[in-house]
């Protein structure tokens, strides 16, 4: 089974490309905090890259920017690929299947960590295409 659930922080706004088939896919990171504190007695977080495909992906670039609280639902991909001087890389990276904002856009840029369920938005890549993104109420 590979299912991966994050809750975090966008580190930077979501970058959207397309594929040469015209196909959207759009990257961003998420601060995860770690539920522990280290020697220090400091939280540190995890920085993990979230690809999204799609319509999802358009409505992220659409809505999402940098320090939003979102939870993240996906798998983990591990991926291998040449860099041009010839060294190999490995890249682990969660492909999303649905993207829920935990706060508002103007809430976020005020950094509060207050959480209201009633103020959560939930896009599923195999739900947006019944939903009228003129409705949404960001």
């Amino acid at each position: 089974m590979n299912h991966v659930i994050l809750i975090g922080r966008l580190t930077r706004d979501p970058e959207l490309r397309y594929t040469p088939n015209g196909v959207a896919v759009a990257n961003f990171s998420l601060a995860v905090d770690r539920s522990f504190t280290n020697q220090a007695g400091e939280r540190e977080a995890d920085f993990i890259p979230v690809v999204v495909w799609q319509k999802l992906a358009e409505t992220c670039a659409n809505h999402l920017h940098k320090g939003r609280l979102v939870a993240v639902d996906g798998r983990l991909q591990i991926r291998s690929y040449e860099t041009q001087d010839g060294q190999k890389r490995r890249v682990a990276e969660v492909i999303a299947a649905s993207v829920k904002f935990l706060d508002r856009a103007n809430e976020s840029r005020k950094a509060t960590a207050t959480e209201d369920s009633d103020s959560t938005e939930d896009f599923s890549s195999t739900e947006l295409g019944e939903i009228n993104l003129d409705d949404l109420p960001f």
